[in-house]
């Protein structure tokens, strides 16, 4: 995956000094890196049941819907309050300072489905682990959880004990 890394973009100090930015815009508007990371991602669902895809606001919004027409299941949106129109569960969980919430559609996950959770990156792991919350709490499984980037340095995997995690590029 070293020719996807190529192509992300490094951004030093934003959105704050100190901080390195991976920029995945600069992956997207070449073909040949949108095409890898959906190709990467479905070879990580290589012999792993699927029955849909759940994709986190806002980037798993756009490798999700691919990945899931191409693993032939439907795609479902994890979102911030107050964005899905019909009734939800959700989970509350803990960033650095404060919380934050997401929330999926009640029924978006029927009990006992395989859900293949992805997003863009896998970094002190809160959001994944409350995606895969709300998954549980609708009665799926986590199939797995499947990002284009890990900050390994942020060790976010341990907020995911028991779950399968594949990521394309690492930090």
């Amino acid at each position: 995956m070293d020719n996807l890394k190529s192509l992300i973009r490094e951004v030093p100090d934003y959105p704050k000094p100190g901080i390195l930015f991976y920029d995945i815009t600069t992956l997207l508007k070449e073909t040949a890196g949108l095409k890898g990371v959906i190709d990467g991602l479905h070879e990580c669902a290589k012999g792993v049941k699927v029955d849909r895809v759940a994709g986190i606001e806002a980037r798993g919004f756009i490798f999700g819907p691919a990945l899931a027409y191409a693993l032939g299941v439907g795609f479902v949106p994890i979102r911030k309050p107050k964005k899905l129109p019909a009734a939800t569960e959700r989970v509350e969980y803990a960033l650095e300072y404060g919380t934050d919430t997401i929330e999926i559609h009640k029924d978006a996950i029927e009990p006992g489905m395989n859900v293949l959770i992805v997003d863009d990156v896998l970094a002190t792991g809160g959001t994944a682990a409350a995606a895969a919350q709300l998954v549980e709490k609708l009665g799926g499984k986590v199939a797995a959880l499947a990002f284009v980037i890990e900050l390994d340095f942020l060790n976010g995997r341990s907020k995911l004990p028991g779950h399968r995690i594949e990521s394309l590029v690492h930090y």
